[in-house]
């Protein structure tokens, strides 16, 4: 694949959630759309109302299919309104969405829906996952069946208003030397519809085992995402205002993670989110930018391009074309 590839050029869709489920490449896009409302650093104008998915069985130049909307804002009994990223993971031959949205007192949570088919419908649950904030989830099915939920973003993803899985009562993100506020994981339980446990911090270390700083351009933002290559644990993420993709490397799905290097450089529009995953043993980094859009922001097209891996497990550096 030498060229990155737009998926579906008749909409803009964004946050591309990549899964392999029966032998055929599923994608859970957030759907971006013009709502009218104002810019602003929390993401305000993001308002999203529904998840549609896609699939496709050739990456090259497959067509895509769009099987329509899955979930919608209505449907969801706790709903507000913003529904953000979103991923699927099977267990049990059941398909479990996990979306993040907020609640109407505009907090943000994480539900969970399920179907029968990647396609779905999907059905939501009557309340979010207890204990969950915040934004970007992520699910990881481990070699032994266990799921991982992976979540957290900052500003208006409001990461920063919780420590220690408690809200604060004003805000505080970190600044200077200090460490950078990490995402979080829980372990789900084994229906998938609640975490196992507190979910911890997702620590990120430098090459000295320090905890990277909130001045490091390479800390963690938003737009967690898990996969494994030849047993090891890739956590790679967003750093939000640098504009980076990055990944780091750890022995368990709890990490902590030691800091590799970036993934991709800084794309056209304000937001970079991203999947990866092994598909007819090739590698694939899905991702979103709006050069269709003219660099509207809020109207973000889902692409992919083709991910290679040196003979020491290091992820190359994609050139964005």
């Amino acid at each position: 694949m030498k060229q990155p590839r737009y998926l579906f050029p008749e909409d803009y869709m964004a946050d591309p959630s990549a899964n392999v489920f029966n032998g055929r490449v599923y994608i859970y896009p957030s759907h971006d759309w013009d709502s009218g409302a104002a810019e602003d650093d929390d993401g305000g104008h993001f308002e999203m109302k529904d998840y549609h998915v896609f699939s496709l069985d050739n990456i090259e130049d497959g067509e895509v299919t769009d099987h329509g909307c899955i979930l919608s804002l209505e449907q969801v009994p706790w709903g507000g309104r913003q529904m953000w990223d979103n991923d699927v993971v099977e267990k049990n031959g059941k398909y479990y969405l996990i979306f993040s949205c907020k609640d109407k007192n505009d907090v943000f949570h994480l539900g969970i829906a399920i179907a029968d088919r990647p396609e779905g419908p999907f059905v939501p649950q009557p309340d979010p996952i207890r204990g969950s904030y915040s934004i970007d989830p992520c699910l990881f099915k481990d070699d032994d069946g266990e799921v991982y939920a992976y979540f957290g973003g900052i500003w208006g993803g409001q990461l920063q208003w919780y420590r220690n899985n408690k809200m604060l009562k004003s805000e505080y993100l970190p600044v200077g030397k200090e460490p950078a506020l990490p995402s979080r994981v829980a372990r789900l339980t084994d229906d998938c519809l609640q975490f196992v446990e507190s979910s911890e911090p997702v620590m990120i270390l430098d090459k000295d085992g320090n905890p990277l700083t909130a001045d490091d351009p390479h800390r963690f933002f938003e737009a967690s995402w898990m996969h494994k290559y030849q047993g090891r644990y890739y956590f790679s993420y967003s750093t939000g205002d640098s504009h980076l993709l990055c990944y780091a490397i750890g022995d368990n799905p709890y990490g902590p993670f030691t800091y590799q290097g970036v993934i991709l450089d800084p794309v056209v529009g304000w937001t970079t989110h991203h999947s990866i995953i092994e598909y007819k043993d090739h590698w694939y980094l899905f991702y979103h930018d709006c050069v269709p859009s003219h660099d509207i922001t809020w109207l973000r097209s889902m692409k992919v391009q083709e991910l290679f891996y040196d003979e020491d497990g290091n992820i190359q550096k994609v050139d964005n074309g």
